[in-house]
């Protein structure tokens, strides 16, 4: 999945799996930031994956 997570001014684009990627998103929706996420439909190829993706699917 592309991910746009967007900080101030500055957006960053992330690649991930869809597991890692919803439960990225639960969390920054939990923190308060739910506007800061977003996923971008189309092709995810070419971004860099997220950053310490494994710890959202590690239990």
């Amino acid at each position: 999945m592309h991910l746009a997570v967007q900080l101030g001014n500055v957006r960053f684009d992330f690649t991930a799996c869809a597991t890692a990627a919803l439960l990225f998103i639960q969390d920054c929706r939990a923190r308060r930031y739910p506007k800061h996420v977003a996923v971008i439909p189309g092709d995810a190829h070419g971004y860099p994956r997220l950053p310490n993706e494994r710890l959202y699917l590690e239990p």
